[in-house]
C-alpha cells in the first residue's frame, strides 16, 4: 500500500503517482489556491454525521445543506488583467464578484474593480444555467464586449471584463453534469 502525501492545502494524494498536488494543480504555477477558492466557510458536519448544521444568521444555499459543501459548478479564467492565469471557482446559487476579500470571488490584483458587488454570477440548478448580473459597484461590466444591464445567460468561453480585467467563463456543471446528493456524482441522460 501506498503512503499518501498531504500538501500545503489538506489534499492527500499519491506522490508515486503525482509529482505534485493534483487537486491543487496550479500550484506548480506559484498561485495562491486560497485566494481562488470561494470564501464560504465549510461548518462541521452535525452530530451523527447527517449533513452541516445550520449557523445562525447565515443563510445556507441548498447544496451546502444537502451536500455539507458548496461544490464547484464552473470557473472563471482571468484572460486579461493583473491577475492573468488566475483561476476562480464558481459555486451553486449566487456568487458575489468584487475586490474585497469578503466577496465570493475575490479579484484582489485590479483596483479598477469595485470592492463589493461589481457583479454576480448565478447558477441555477433547476434549469442548468450560469447567469450574470450587473452588481451595484460602480464599474460597468462588459459581456463579450456589450455592456451588461440586464441579467444575462452566459454560455462557455464568454468573456466578462471587469475595469482592467477580462475573466473567461467555463462550465462544470450543466445539462450533462450535476450534482446530486451527498457522496454522489451522477451524470444525466440527454
Amino acid at each position: 500500500m501506498n503512503q499518501l502525501t498531504r500538501c500545503n492545502n489538506g489534499h492527500y494524494y499519491d506522490a508515486s503517482k503525482h509529482s505534485g498536488c493534483p487537486y491543487c494543480g496550479v500550484q506548480s504555477l506559484d498561485i495562491d489556491i486560497q485566494k481562488t477558492m470561494a470564501k464560504r466557510p465549510t461548518p462541521p458536519p452535525a452530530a451523527g454525521g447527517k449533513g452541516a448544521p445550520a449557523q445562525e444568521g447565515r443563510t445556507m444555499g441548498v447544496f451546502h445543506k444537502k451536500m455539507g459543501i458548496d461544490p464547484v459548478v464552473g470557473w472563471f479564467v482571468c484572460i486579461e488583467g493583473p491577475d492573468r492565469g488566475r483561476d476562480y471557482r464558481i459555486v451553486a446559487e449566487k456568487n458575489f464578484v468584487g475586490r474585497s476579500n469578503t466577496m465570493d470571488i475575490c479579484i484582489e490584483g485590479d483596483e479598477t474593480i469595485s470592492r463589493e458587488n461589481h457583479t454576480i454570477v448565478s447558477y441555477n440548478p433547476k434549469d442548468h444555467k450560469f447567469r450574470l448580473y450587473p452588481g451595484d459597484g460602480r464599474g460597468l461590466v462588459y459581456l463579450n464586449d456589450e455592456e451588461l444591464v440586464m441579467p444575462a445567460v452566459l454560455n462557455p468561453y464568454d468573456v466578462i471584463e471587469l475595469g482592467e480585467t477580462r475573466l473567461m467563463f467555463l462550465p462544470f456543471c450543466g445539462e450533462a453534469f450535476t450534482w446530486k446528493k451527498k457522496g454522489s456524482t451522477e451524470t444525466e441522460e440527454s
